[in-house]
C-alpha cells in the first residue's frame, strides 16, 4: 500500500501542474493514468487510500493561493472537502476495474466525480476539472464539439486507456495501445475542422478596469474610491469619444464590486453612475451589492441606461460559501477565521435568459460563475449573442486564482463559439475571441479602458447542447457499474482490459 501511496501522490502533485501557474496540460492523461494504477487490484475498503492521497497532492497544491488571500483555514477545509471526492472516486475505480471495458467505465467515474464535487456540498467547487486545463491546446477545439464536460470524459478516457497498456501484455497491450492512439486522434479531429458560429452582427464594448486603491488586495479598503475611479474611467472615455479619438461604444462594462455599496440607497454612488452614464450616453453595466434586507445582498450585474436608469439585472448565481455566505451561521459566525468579515449572506440568482443590453443579447456571469456551467448554458441557450464576465478577483490579486480564472474564462468563448468580455477591478481583464484568443488585455493593477469590436454569434454549439447529458449518462453509467460490481462477475481473461477479480491484499501488499 506504501509504493500504492507513493503513486498517487505523485499523480496528484503531476495533475496540479496541468494548470496555472505551470500550465503543463499534456500531463494530464499520465496523471489520470497513475490515479488509476494506484487504485487496481485493490477492493472498495482500501481504494480510498491512494485516493485520498491523490486528492491531498493535486487539491492542496492546486488552490495554494487560497492560503494567503482567504486563509489557511479555509484553504485546509475546501482542499480537504475535495480530497474526499478523489478518495470515493479511488474505491469507486477500485470496483470498476474489475470489470470488462473498465477504461470506459472508470472514465466516467471520473466524469461523475467532478460533476458530483461541482454542485455539492453547498453551491460545489468546480475549479480543477480536467477540461479546464485544455484552453491553448489542440485539444481546445473540441469544447464546441462535447464542451467541457466531454473533454473531460476523453482525457480521463485517454489516461484509462495508458493505464491499460501499462498494465496488458501481448495481444492485449497492442489492442489497448491502438485504443489509446485512436482516441487521441478522435480528441485531435476537431482542430481540423473547428466549429463555427455564425456571425450576424458587430458591437463595440468598453471594458473598465478601475483598479483598487491602497495594498490592491481588499475591495473595501476604500470601496468609495473604486467607484470613482470607474466613474473617472467612463467619463474620460466619453472625453475621447466626444473628441474624436475613440469611437463609442454600444455599452460600457464595470466589474463586480465596482460599487461595493447599495447604488440606489447610496447617494454618491447614485450620482457617480448617473454622471458617468450621461456622459458616455450608452448603457453601463454597473456591477453593483444591493441590499436585500438586514440579512442579505444581492451581488448583480445592472443594466443602467442613461436616461432610464437601472433596468434588467444578473444576479451572481453561485456565490461562494464561507466567502460570500455562511452555511450554518449561528455556529461559525464570528468564531471561525475570518467568517466575521461576512455579515450577511449574499443570496443566489436564479435568472436563465440574457440580458437586453443596448439590444445586444448578453449573457454574463459574474466571477466564479464562470466555473459553472448552468448559468452560461441556460443564457447560451436562449440567445445570448455574447458573453461578459463581471469579477473582482482583488482578493486574489497577488496569486495564480486570477490566471486560473482567466484561463477558465478563455474556455467558455470556446466551448460557446462566442466573444466574450471580461471587465476585472484590478484584473485580469480582457476580451476574447471564439477561438480563445485574447484580443486585447490589461496590465493588472492598473486603471484601463479596453475598447474593442466584437463579433455578435447566433446559434448554440453542440458542447452546450450535449454537455448536459454527457454528464447524465456518465452519473448513470457509473451507478450502474458500481451496482454490477456488488455482483458475482465472471470473465475471460482474454477481454480487452478484464482480469480476475483480485484477492484480499495482504497487509504488506506493494504495486506490482
Amino acid at each position: 500500500m506504501l509504493q500504492r501511496t507513493l503513486l498517487a501522490l505523485a499523480a496528484g502533485l503531476l495533475l496540479s501542474v496541468a494548470f496555472e501557474p505551470v500550465a503543463w496540460p499534456v500531463v494530464v492523461p499520465f496523471a489520470v493514468a497513475g490515479f488509476v494504477l494506484s487504485t487496481r487490484g485493490l477492493r472498495a475498503r482500501s481504494g480510498w487510500v491512494p485516493g485520498v492521497a491523490f486528492g491531498v497532492a493535486f487539491y492542496f497544491t492546486h488552490i495554494w493561493w487560497m492560503r494567503d488571500s482567504i486563509g489557511p483555514d479555509a484553504w485546509a477545509a475546501l482542499s480537504g472537502i475535495e480530497a474526499a471526492f478523489y478518495g470515493a472516486l479511488g474505491s469507486v475505480s477500485a470496483v470498476l476495474q474489475r470489470r470488462r471495458w473498465w477504461p470506459l467505465w472508470v472514465a466516467c467515474a471520473w466524469v461523475t466525480m467532478e460533476v458530483v464535487r461541482s454542485g455539492w456540498p453547498f453551491s460545489g467547487m468546480p475549479w480543477g476539472r480536467l477540461s479546464f486545463a485544455v484552453v491553448d491546446t489542440p485539444v481546445a477545439p473540441a469544447l464546441a464539439y462535447v464542451g467541457a464536460v466531454g473533454v473531460s470524459l476523453l482525457l480521463a478516457a485517454l489516461g484509462c486507456l495508458l493505464a491499460w497498456t501499462v498494465r496488458a501484455s501481448g495481444r492485449e497491450r497492442l489492442i489497448a495501445g491502438g485504443a489509446t492512439v485512436g482516441l487521441l486522434a478522435l480528441t485531435l479531429l476537431p482542430a481540423i475542422a473547428p466549429y463555427e458560429l455564425e456571425q450576424t452582427g458587430s458591437a463595440t464594448v468598453a471594458a473598465v478596469q478601475g483598479d483598487v486603491p491602497g495594498p490592491g488586495n481588499d475591495i473595501l479598503y476604500d470601496f468609495e474610491q473604486v467607484t470613482q475611479n470607474h466613474v473617472d474611467a467612463t467619463i474620460d472615455l466619453a472625453g475621447r469619444v466626444d473628441s474624436g479619438e475613440a469611437p463609442r461604444p454600444d455599452f460600457v462594462l464595470w466589474p463586480e464590486n465596482s460599487t461595493a455599496s447599495d447604488p440606489f440607497s447610496d447617494a454618491s454612488v447614485n450620482a457617480g453612475i448617473r454622471a458617468a452614464t450621461t456622459a458616455i450616453g450608452v448603457p453601463v453595466v454597473v456591477g453593483g451589492i444591493v441590499d436585500a434586507g438586514p440579512d442579505h445582498v444581492l451581488n448583480q450585474g445592472i443594466v443602467w441606461d442613461p436616461v432610464t436608469g437601472a433596468g434588467e439585472r444578473y444576479t451572481k448565481r453561485n456565490p461562494v460559501p464561507y466567502g460570500e455566505y455562511i452555511p450554518f451561521r449561528k455556529y461559525l459566525s464570528g468564531t471561525f477565521g475570518k467568517l466575521a468579515m461576512i455579515p450577511r449572506d449574499m443570496l443566489s440568482g436564479t435568472r436563465v435568459t440574457p440580458l437586453d443590453v443596448a439590444g445586444i443579447s448578453v449573457a454574463d456571469s459574474i466571477c466564479f460563475d464562470i466555473a459553472y456551467d448552468d448559468g452560461i448554458y441556460d443564457q447560451v441557450t436562449r440567445g445570448a449573442e455574447l458573453l461578459t464576465v463581471q469579477t473582482s478577483n482583488a482578493s486574489f490579486i497577488f496569486t495564480d486564482q486570477i490566471d486560473q480564472q482567466f484561463a477558465m474564462t478563455r474556455l467558455r468563448a470556446v466551448e460557446t463559439g462566442k466573444w466574450l468580455v471580461v471587465a476585472s477591478t484590478n484584473g485580469i481583464s480582457g476580451v476574447i475571441a471564439p477561438d480563445g484568443e485574447v484580443v486585447a488585455t490589461a496590465d493588472p493593477r492598473t486603471r484601463a479602458v479596453l475598447l474593442e469590436e466584437v463579433g455578435l454569434m447566433d446559434g448554440v454549439t453542440p458542447g452546450v447542447r450535449l454537455a448536459p447529458w454527457i454528464g447524465r449518462a456518465c452519473v448513470v453509467l457509473t451507478v450502474l457499474g458500481v451496482l454490477l460490481g456488488a455482483l458475482p462477475y465472471r470473465r475471460n481473461p482474454t477481454t480487452a482490459g478484464a482480469e480476475p477479480a483480485p484477492a484480499e491484499p495482504a497487509k504488506d501488499e506493494v504495486l506490482t
